[in-house]
């Protein structure tokens, strides 16, 4: 039995749009605000239509077993600096978990950038109902969008200084 999900998380961001496009395709500046968590974090990124990005990770939560965790992505449609479509599947010590497609849209405000993720999931593998599931990869997806923000921040702050 699989489960399929929909939700888009609306952003204001502070820079121009060409500048969070800058922040999802500049390597140094992706690994950020992408992160997995845990230890022996290894990754590699191909910001090109057809290339894309693994991570993988050994992640350790208190008083559990370690879980290998891996997040393979390839990109779909790059239009620069408006949009990114990207499928990525998810796994847990080597079991595929969840699959997705993401849109990342970058549209320009008069005082920086909305950015709208929307990302289509199906669920493989989940817990009872899988709202669970939904919730914990919605969070992480906030909290990778807050590392991305803090980024953009950081970046803009080093800018003005010089």
């Amino acid at each position: 039995m699989v489960r399929h999900d929909t939700f888009t998380i609306s952003r204001h961001l502070d820079v121009p749009p060409g500048e969070v496009f800058t922040a999802f395709a500049d390597t140094a500046i992706r690994r950020r605000w992408f992160r997995l968590p845990g230890s022996e974090v290894s990754y590699e990124h191909d910001f090109r239509v057809g290339g894309g990005e693994t991570a993988r990770s050994t992640y350790t939560a208190l008083d559990t077993a370690s879980e290998r965790l891996e997040f393979r992505s390839r990109y779909i449609d790059i239009a620069g600096p408006y949009r990114i479509v990207y499928g990525y599947e998810a796994a847990v010590d080597g079991e595929l978990r969840w699959t997705s497609l993401v849109t990342v849209r970058l549209d320009a405000e008069t005082d920086g950038t909305r950015l709208e993720w929307t990302e289509q999931v199906t669920f493989l593998r989940y817990t009872d109902d899988g709202s669970v599931d939904l919730a914990h990869l919605r969070g992480a997806s906030v909290l990778r969008l807050n590392g991305l923000d803090a980024a953009l921040q950081s970046g803009h702050r080093r800018q003005r200084r010089r």
